[in-house]
């Protein structure tokens, strides 16, 4: 088999009518690597040996039912994100509901009009890759604020943990369920400049002096540079965070001093996002601060180095912070 044919997506058709998968098979065969299946069981060992990128599945077989195969389907963590779409003669309002309660995507009916089928197809195959575009996107970040983490005395937990506190923070604030995700993914670069200071100040065990001081400061202009430029969407949103995370309210921050809501309200998040989990997290020079005693820090600094709305809303918000927080937790053996 040439390499162009093994980067063609592979599609698993399953139906107990011969006819109805020679069928389908002129349908689909120019533009896919195709697996047949008579029945569900036979259907279930082919989806977890071979992973096809898409099932069209028939409703009513003898054994199990196309509806008992799909529930089987999604039950499997490993299996559960295939799409599936129902190919069926059963063209009921109920049968079609039936058919995406159990998860389907997409439910077809026969006769089957080739350019609808090749259509669907074409269209959930680009929902797929659109999602794994979008879950790579945010491992490729994480794993680049993971970068910085690295140098600094710090753990990669730390930017999941800050970055999950940031998302429940923005959804308290009035942020849409979208605008939260991206701040979300946009978080964990909030100090990738770290990669451009020197590790002798960086990983310094004592305290720095006023010229290594400014040279620490740097890291904020230089991680807004890593980032670059952009008119809006995630990098934008990294960018400001960058930026801005060390702002404070009363304007005695850097790198500019601003004060109040002159500080985008991103870079106001998290900022007592990540001095939360710096606190209440050990570290080689430090103890875990009580989660009672980094609350009365947020609450003495309100007014002074954050936003006092932000404070409030983020102690409000307080066990869903210490579920994320336990979920993350820093495992030592």
């Amino acid at each position: 088999m040439t390499q162009a044919n093994e980067a063609r997506p592979l599609l698993l058709l399953v139906d107990d009518e011969p006819t109805n998968l020679q069928v389908l098979r002129h349908i689909l065969q120019d533009d896919y690597r195709l697996l047949f299946a008579k029945e569900g069981a036979r259907a279930l060992e082919m989806a977890a040996r071979e992973r096809p990128d898409l099932i069209l599945l028939d409703v009513m077989m003898p054994g199990m039912t196309g509806y008992e195969v799909c529930q089987t389907l999604k039950a499997n963590p490993l299996l559960a994100s295939i799409p599936v779409i129902f190919v069926t003669a059963l063209s009921n309002v109920d049968d079609e509901a039936r058919g995406f309660e159990v998860g389907a995507v997409d439910y077809i009916t026969k006769p089957v009009s080739p350019p609808i089928v090749r259509a669907r197809v074409r269209t959930h195959l680009s929902l797929v890759r659109l999602d794994e575009l979008k879950q790579t996107r945010l491992e490729i970040v994480q794993r680049l604020g993971m970068a910085a983490e690295y140098k600094d005395n710090e753990t990669g937990l730390h930017v999941i943990r800050m970055s999950h506190f940031s998302k429940v923070l923005a959804l308290a604030a009035g942020f849409s369920e979208s605008a939260a995700e991206e701040l979300l993914n946009a978080a964990p670069m909030h100090d990738v400049g770290k990669i451009g200071i020197p590790d002798a100040v960086l990983r310094k065990p004592g305290k720095l002096d006023d010229q290594e001081w400014q040279v620490m400061r740097q890291h904020v202009e230089i991680g807004a540079r890593i980032i670059g430029e952009h008119s809006g969407g995630l990098l934008r949103t990294a960018q400001r965070i960058a930026l801005s995370h060390h702002e404070k309210w009363d304007g005695s921050g850097y790198p500019n001093g601003l004060t109040g809501e002159d500080i985008p309200l991103e870079g106001r998040i998290v900022a007592i996002a990540d001095v939360f989990d710096a606190l209440t997290s050990v570290r080689p020079y430090k103890q875990a601060w009580p989660v009672e005693q980094a609350v009365d820090f947020l609450r003495e600094q309100s007014g002074r180095h954050f936003d006092p709305r932000l404070v409030e809303l983020f102690i409000d918000c307080l066990p869903q912070i210490l579920e994320i927080k336990e979920r993350w937790a820093e495992h030592t053996a």
